[in-house]
C-alpha cells in the first residue's frame, strides 16, 4: 500500500520582497447570523462579513480557508462581545499579529405608530467592526431614517414647511452593553420626529405635527445627537453623521461630528 504524498503548502512558503501586507483575507462573505436582542429574544438575519489579518513580510500568503472555519463556530447568537474573541482566535490560528473584522447586515425592530399602535418592523442598517492587536477595539454602527424640517422654511412661509427624510449614522465605542435598540433611540431623539413602517391616518397627523413643531437643520439634529452621546455614559467614543436628503434644492445637507469622550 503506497503511501498518501502531503500535498505542498504554497501560501506557507517564505516571500523574498521584504514587503508586509497590512490587511489580507476574504471579504463580501454573506453569511447567517443570530443575534441577540434586548427583549431576550433572538432575531435571524444576513451578513456581509470581511476578515482580515496582517501578513509579515517573509510569508507568502496566508490560509484563506481558515476564516470561514473560524466563522463557522462561531455564527450563533452573535454579540458585540464575541468580537473579540473571534479576533483573538483569528490571530491564533492564522499566526497574525493583526486581526480586523467587519460585518454589516439588516436589523429589524418593531415599533408601533405613536397614535393607533399598529406595529410594523423598521430594518437599520448596523456594522460591527473590530480590531485585535494587543489591544482590542470594537465599534457599534447604526444607519437609521428619520424625518426632519427646515426652520428656516418654515420661518418665513405663510403656511406649510418643506421637509425631507434623513440618514443619521452613527458608529460608537462604548463601555458595559450597549444595545442596538439603545442606539436607535437615541438616534431617532435627534431629528425632527421619527419615521414608522404603518402608520394610520391618526398617525400620519400626530408625526406631521411633531416635526413641524420641532424644526431642525441638518446642524441642529447632529448637534443633539452630540448632547445625546455626551449624556450617555456607556458612549466614550462616537461619530455622528446626518445627510438630509432636500426636497426643495437639488442638493443633499450634511454634518459630521467626531469626538474622543476619554480625552
Amino acid at each position: 500500500m503506497s503511501k498518501t504524498k502531503s500535498m505542498p503548502d504554497v501560501q506557507g512558503a517564505s516571500d523574498s520582497r521584504n514587503v508586509a501586507i497590512d490587511k489580507v483575507g476574504v471579504k463580501a462573505v454573506r453569511y447567517p447570523i443570530t443575534l441577540r436582542q434586548a427583549c431576550g429574544g433572538e432575531q435571524h438575519t444576513v451578513a456581509s462579513i470581511n476578515l482580515y489579518v496582517s501578513l509579515p513580510k517573509h510569508k507568502k500568503g496566508t490560509h484563506m480557508s481558515r476564516f470561514l472555519e473560524i466563522l463557522n463556530t462561531h455564527h450563533h447568537a452573535i454579540t458585540p462581545a464575541q468580537i473579540i474573541p473571534i479576533l483573538h482566535e483569528m490571530r491564533t490560528k492564522l499566526d497574525a499579529a493583526d486581526a480586523h473584522i467587519e460585518m454589516t447586515f439588516p436589523y429589524f425592530i418593531e415599533k408601533q405608530a405613536p397614535v393607533t399602535k399598529a406595529k410594523g418592523l423598521m430594518d437599520y442598517v448596523v456594522t460591527f467592526e473590530g480590531a485585535a492587536n494587543g489591544e482590542n477595539d470594537f465599534i457599534l454602527g447604526v444607519r437609521a431614517p428619520a424625518t426632519s424640517l427646515c426652520p428656516c422654511s418654515k420661518e418665513i412661509s405663510m403656511y406649510g414647511a418643506h421637509n425631507q427624510r434623513c440618514e443619521i449614522t452613527a458608529r460608537v465605542r462604548f463601555k458595559g452593553m450597549l444595545w442596538i435598540e439603545d442606539l436607535v433611540k437615541i438616534m431617532e431623539g435627534a431629528a425632527s420626529a421619527p419615521v414608522y413602517a404603518v402608520l394610520k391616518r391618526p398617525d400620519e397627523k400626530f408625526v406631521t405635527e411633531q416635526a413641524f413643531d420641532n424644526p431642525k437643520f441638518v446642524e441642529d439634529i447632529i448637534r443633539d445627537l452630540a448632547v445625546a452621546l455626551d449624556n450617555e455614559d456607556r458612549i466614550t467614543w462616537y461619530s455622528i453623521e446626518s445627510e438630509n436628503f432636500e426636497s426643495i434644492h437639488n442638493h443633499n445637507a450634511y454634518a459630521l461630528i467626531e469626538r474622543d469622550k476619554r480625552q
